[in-house]
């Protein structure tokens, strides 16, 4: 009788040291049942990814290779980094979702110029993939051929960028108090982003975002609208619409439509002087504004008939103003919106002292002479406390000079109580 089939044994082995939860079926396949229900696994394949509890192969789950998930944003460049901690004199190797073999090693396999090497050890591979493009995307697998060959996953995904958004729905110039609707569109987003509206500072409040996929499968449409009623405020505002997505890092793409608005005129009279005074020249001011500008003034003065004067400019002249003026004058702005009137009542004031002159520049020279007749009295003053204690000081030199001087304490005395010697009297000073 020949020797026993190796097959046998080896199924009644794996049968045996199967994980909790895997079960062999009668074609030699593993059934996982922490997978999806109905996914088989060759029997080849179970033993190369599972690992098993025995104790010679707990010491080869260092064996187990490792890598992470990645991001990247189409057109930009991602590293793919697979460790093991023990190679078991075996090399690494990198594969794409189509499992065509990238790099086994430091030797390239596919010849592909945006693929590069960053760095191979034994104990690492990685890789780099420039210029990303979606097609890019899945799961990349990095393998160490021991014995069971094992595996490792790293699933990347890529970003795609949104196109700068398109407004439409603005046509032409809106009236005062006018409905309008804007939509805003943007492409080529990946996951979908979203669209936010906002006037100036303000933000409006808009449908939400529709998605739509693109015609390619992988990107998406999105569009949004807003709608809202204008104002004389919103005339030259700008109506922005922004893309938000995490491609985009945080830089702002949007979209800004600047709109018109016509309105009817506002004005208002301005005097030039303020405060006029008979005997002045006087200017009042008509300050028109409005979309389209005002194109015609009338001037009116209550109680006088006819109007004072009709005209495309603003302002009215008094070439010489006389108490006769006062009174209330009226502005009516008109432009092909509507018309708008506005009132000043002109009070004319006497007519104020103005200095001559002769009198301002003889007050500035008489200021100009009390201020050094001032320091010529403060001169004197220092001059002769000078004089008065020099003169003292000669005085004392003198009169030690002579015969009869008294002595020292005399003088003293006499320089401090004020007393006298005789019929020649002298004061000494020290």
């Amino acid at each position: 009788m020949g020797a026993p089939s190796a097959l046998p044994l080896l199924l009644l082995f794996a049968s045996c040291w199967a994980p909790g939860g895997a079960n062999l079926s009668q074609d030699g396949y593993w059934q996982e049942q922490n997978l999806e229900l109905g996914t088989l696994a060759p029997l080849e394949e179970a033993m190369s990814s599972t690992v098993w509890s025995s104790p010679d192969m707990l010491a080869s789950q260092d064996s187990q290779p490792w890598t992470s998930d990645e991001t990247v944003v189409a057109g930009g460049t991602v590293v793919l980094k697979c460790q093991v901690k023990d190679h078991e004199d075996s090399s690494l190797q990198w594969s794409n979702p189509a499992q065509q073999t990238l790099y086994f090693g430091e030797k390239r396999a596919l010849r592909d110029n945006r693929i590069q090497l960053v760095r191979s050890t034994p104990h690492e591979l990685s890789i780099s993939i420039s210029n990303v493009a979606l097609a890019d995307e899945g799961e990349y697998t990095c393998s160490i051929f021991t014995m069971p060959v094992r595996t490792a996953k790293s699933l990347v995904t890529v970003l795609g960028i949104p196109q700068k958004p398109i407004i439409t729905g603005y046509k032409s110039s809106l009236r005062e108090k006018d409905t309008t609707t804007l939509n805003c569109q943007s492409s080529g987003s990946k996951p979908a982003a979203q669209l936010t509206w906002r006037k100036g500072d303000q933000e409006l409040h808009g449908e939400p975002t529709r998605i739509q996929e693109d015609p390619n499968g992988k990107t998406f449409t999105v569009s949004s609208s807003v709608t809202f009623q204008v104002t004389r405020e919103d005339d030259g505002a700008d109506i922005v619409c922004s893309v938000n997505h995490e491609s985009l890092k945080g830089a702002d793409r949007s979209t800004a439509q600047r709109i018109e608005v016509l309105y009817t005129p506002t004005a208002k009279i301005r005097p030039d002087p303020p405060h006029p005074r008979e005997g002045q020249k006087l200017l009042l001011h008509c300050e028109g504004r409005g979309n389209p500008a005002p194109q015609q003034y009338l001037w009116e003065k209550e109680g006088s008939v006819p109007p004072l004067k009709m005209t495309q400019e603003s302002a009215l002249i008094f070439p010489f103003l006389n108490k006769s003026d006062s009174g209330t004058y009226g502005c009516t702005a008109t432009s092909n919106m509507g018309s708008y009137k506005a009132y000043y009542t002109l009070n004319v004031n006497d007519p104020s002292p103005v200095p001559s002159s002769s009198s301002t520049y003889h007050a500035i020279i008489g200021g100009i002479v009390a201020f050094i007749v001032f320091l010529l009295l403060v001169l004197l003053i220092f001059l002769g406390h000078y004089l008065i204690r020099h003169k003292g000081t000669y005085l004392t030199h003198e009169a030690k000079g002579s015969d009869d001087a008294p002595d020292a304490d005399t003088a003293i005395i006499n320089a401090e109580g004020g007393q006298s010697g005789g019929d020649d009297k002298k004061e000494y000073f020290i």
